[in-house]
């Protein structure tokens, strides 16, 4: 029987990196948006917008196009909210 004798082993070392970023827990949703008028389409947000008139007339080229939805404008300081008819 033929004994073989192992060559000597290899240390491979990984470079740390000197700062490892930790990412936040990984969700589905996102932050909240800074504007107070929020563009929503079938209840769900799509867009934040500043003021009123900016995000009425998004709302409005959204319903142009696509009639069927449902396109409305909450107001996160007064809590209401405006369903986008077609004139």
């Amino acid at each position: 029987m033929a004994m073989t004798t192992r060559q000597g082993t290899k240390t491979i070392t990984m470079a740390s990196a000197l700062e490892e970023s930790v990412p936040g827990p990984v969700t589905q949703r996102k932050q909240a948006d800074s504007g107070r008028f929020r563009l929503q389409v079938d209840r769900q947000t799509k867009a934040s917008y500043t003021t009123y008139e900016a995000a009425e007339t998004a709302g409005l080229g959204i319903k142009k196009e696509h009639p069927l939805v449902q396109v409305a404008i909450y107001d996160g300081v007064e809590s209401v909210n405006k369903i986008i008819e077609l004139p």
